[in-house]
């Protein structure tokens, strides 16, 4: 490979820290990742074909400094199919993603890759190994081990051939999402009908119209537009054709995904049995805290048992509350609306009153000053010019002695080729080297309310929380000092991930820190101590409600993977695979979700809009046989958050203590030990209940 096609002709070949994505184009992805991955495979090889004794620098350090560049090499075309993607880098993007997953699945069934570690294990450098570096062995043994490295050949075929169908599978799912997305939309002529919606939204609204060409108000399924619409149009009708537009996505037409959750259903079943599981969520929970299935779904009963008073106590105030609104029952469609309305009258507080006291730029500059109060980082922005989109902004983070610890690109607002959410995502993981300290890159999005004219966004409460959510991924990611990249940083089990992220979101409560962000953007004046009174006030209020959602989703992602998709195997097996069979049981999935929400449901007609097939967390993204991993870390982080309740919530000791025991610890070590490091015990669930709950 020439030095010109490296750094010039293929900008997705770039060693350069600042990411060219910029530059990066359609024609640039087949012929750049062949070429990544043509060198990693030779570095692979190299270390399979090393005749010298096995050591640490020339296989397993080996290994991981080729999987690590390989990663650094693809990380910004998926994010790119994220957040800019075109026709022809989707296109592009499906013709190399067979070949990327089946180089991946590749590493783990390779014999003479594994008898080569097999080889380093039984040597003597190997059992002086102590801490992350022993940590780093036992796992990548055992990672090996789980993803087949001792099948027979046959078996290893068919897992691989699963495993690119199961990835193209899942891409064709979040496709599907983004485009049945961005294919709805709705003109509304008649402004009567949007009687209650806030100006700032109608205006959005009427600024789509514009560049359409039509006189009205255009509305969308990005959910800076559904959610004005269902918390605040009076317009039952409306809320109720937005509500089924946004829920309903994918069941039909061209992007139907209801075959897709059979197919994925059956691969990650049958994957799991291939290697010796009883089914996935044993195979998946197998290297996370949860352990078992059957750990993962006791803690989902015994949470649904303690929440389901609350609950209850929620339906029925909603349903009162419904009724005094003149709906002669609550509709799935009504619940935003009414829930709003009800918290206005009972609190005189709702999220058109608060935005003024949230704008993004203030919101942004008083997180970084809470975190380097609290953990002693610096946040710094930078103006560069190698970005995918104007929106995108670019800071450097420092710690107290000025090494730069990482940087970081933000992306906030919702665009037609972005897909839905917020998220984190990691670039380039870096940390302790022989020469010093490499930063580490990585990425926030999101999908906020977008700013008017030359006015800056004004966030909702909840989008407040969600930017202190992700940016505690981010500082996960950029304070590890983890020496080995695979280990380090958000490489960790999916119940422990998000412990860093949900911890940050409770400063978002507490007085001290608002007075450092929340202040008026007009007239610079701080949220008066009455509407954070009332804030506070309603922070609890149908926490009942929300939390059994979150219970009704982690379950069913379990009972999909466990039962149903040992079903749907299972007669798949006495039949041929077709369209047709997928398409039938794509049904029966439909029918068993729909079943099992009625459990947590007011009446059967919510159960009738689950969100299966808009559902990528779990069937095209990480949280598959793993949605419960957010409320087993809300318990972690609701405990962890009582010490620095305790001891100030701006504590440097205990801000540093935390970095030093957790956030910069990645995965060298137990996430047991490390709690236990920090607090002294063992987690206490009922930090969560006080917090959340409350009591009756």
């Amino acid at each position: 490979m020439s030095e010109a096609m490296t750094t010039k002709s293929n900008p997705l070949l770039s060693e350069a820290y600042r990411i060219p994505f910029h530059a990066i184009r359609a024609e640039h992805v087949e012929p750049g990742i062949r070429q990544a991955l043509a060198d990693a495979q030779a570095e692979v090889g190299a270390v399979s074909d090393e005749v010298r004794p096995a050591s640490w620098d020339n296989t397993l350090g080996r290994l991981d400094r080729a999987l690590e560049k390989l990663s650094r090499r693809i990380a910004p075309l998926g994010h790119l199919v994220s957040v800019a993607e075109t026709k022809e880098l989707r296109d592009a993007y499906n013709n190399i993603l067979p070949e990327i997953s089946a180089f991946w699945s590749s590493i783990p069934l390779d014999p003479d890759l594994w008898k080569r570690l097999e080889a380093f294990e039984n040597t003597d450098e190997a059992n002086e190994l102590r801490g992350i570096e022993r940590r780093h062995l036992n796992k990548t043994l055992n990672e090996f081990k789980r993803a087949g490295a001792t099948l027979p050949t046959d078996r290893k075929n068919r897992l691989q051939a699963l495993q690119v169908e199961l990835a193209q599978t899942q891409q064709k799912f979040s496709e599907n999402v983004l485009d049945a997305t961005a294919a709805w939309e709705l003109l509304v002529t008649d402004e009567s009908r949007l009687d209650g919606v806030p100006e700032a939204a109608k205006r959005r609204f009427s600024a789509r119209a514009d560049e359409n060409g039509d006189e009205g108000w255009t509305l969308t399924l990005d959910y800076p537009s559904v959610e004005p619409i269902l918390k605040h149009c009076k317009d039952s009708e409306l809320r109720h054709e937005v509500f089924v537009a946004y829920t309903t996505r994918c069941r039909e037409g061209e992007h139907d995904n209801r075959p897709l959750l059979a197919r994925i259903l059956r691969m990650r079943d049958e994957i799991a049995h291939i290697l010796g599981y009883g089914g996935f969520p044993d195979y998946v929970l197998a290297d996370r805290m949860a352990g078992t299935a059957v750990r993962a779904v006791s803690f989902e009963q015994d949470l649904t048992e303690r929440t389901q008073p609350y609950w209850q106590r929620d339906a029925k105030q909603l349903s009162d509350h419904a009724k005094s609104l003149g709906l002669d029952t609550l509709k799935p469609w009504d619940v935003a609306f009414v829930t709003e309305d009800l918290r206005k009258t009972r609190y005189d507080i709702d999220d058109e009153i608060l935005r003024p006291y949230f704008p993004l730029d203030q919101v942004l500059k008083g997180m970084f000053e809470i975190v380097h109060k609290t953990f002693g980082f610096r946040i710094e922005e930078k103006q560069i010019d190698e970005v995918w989109h104007e929106d995108v902004r670019f800071y450097e983070i420092y710690d107290e002695s000025r090494t730069m610890l990482g940087a970081f690109y933000t992306d906030w607002f919702p665009r037609k080729e972005k897909r839905q959410g917020a998220w984190m995502n990691n670039f380039i993981t870096g940390g302790p080297t022989h020469i010093g300290f490499a930063p580490h890159l990585g990425v926030m999005c999101g999908n906020f309310t977008p700013p008017e004219g030359e006015d800056q966004a004004l966030l909702t409460h909840r989008e407040v929380q969600t930017t202190f959510h992700e940016f505690g991924h981010l500082l996960h990611h950029c304070a590890s000092r983890v020496p080995i990249p695979s280990r380090a940083g958000i490489h960790v089990a999916w119940d422990w991930v998000e412990l860093p992220s949900q911890l940050m979101e409770n400063w978002t409560w507490e007085r001290e820190a608002l007075d450092l962000f929340a202040k008026h953007n007009e007239t610079g004046e701080a949220l008066p101590d009455e509407l954070y009174s009332r804030l506070i006030a309603a922070r609890q209020f149908v926490s009942g409600w929300t939390q059994m959602r979150q219970l009704a989703l982690g379950t069913i992602d379990l009972e999909l993977h466990e039962q149903m998709a040992r079903k749907l195997r299972g007669d798949a097996e006495r039949q041929e695979v077709s369209e047709e069979l997928d398409a039938v049981q794509g049904n029966e999935v439909m029918e068993f979700a729909r079943s099992r929400f009625t459990d947590f449901a007011p009446a059967p007609e919510f159960a009738a809009f689950h969100i299966l097939t808009s559902f990528t967390h779990i069937f095209a993204g990480g949280y598959a046989a793993g949605y419960y991993s957010y409320l087993w870390s809300e318990v972690l982080d609701a405990d962890v958050f009582t010490r620095f309740r305790n001891e100030g919530i701006f504590n440097r000791e205990t801000g540093r203590l935390y970095v030093d025991s957790i956030l910069s610890r990645g995965d060298s070590d137990d996430p047991d030990t490390l709690f236990l490091e920090f607090m002294g015990r063992a987690p206490n669930p009922g930090a969560l209940l006080e917090r959340n709950l409350g009591t009756l």
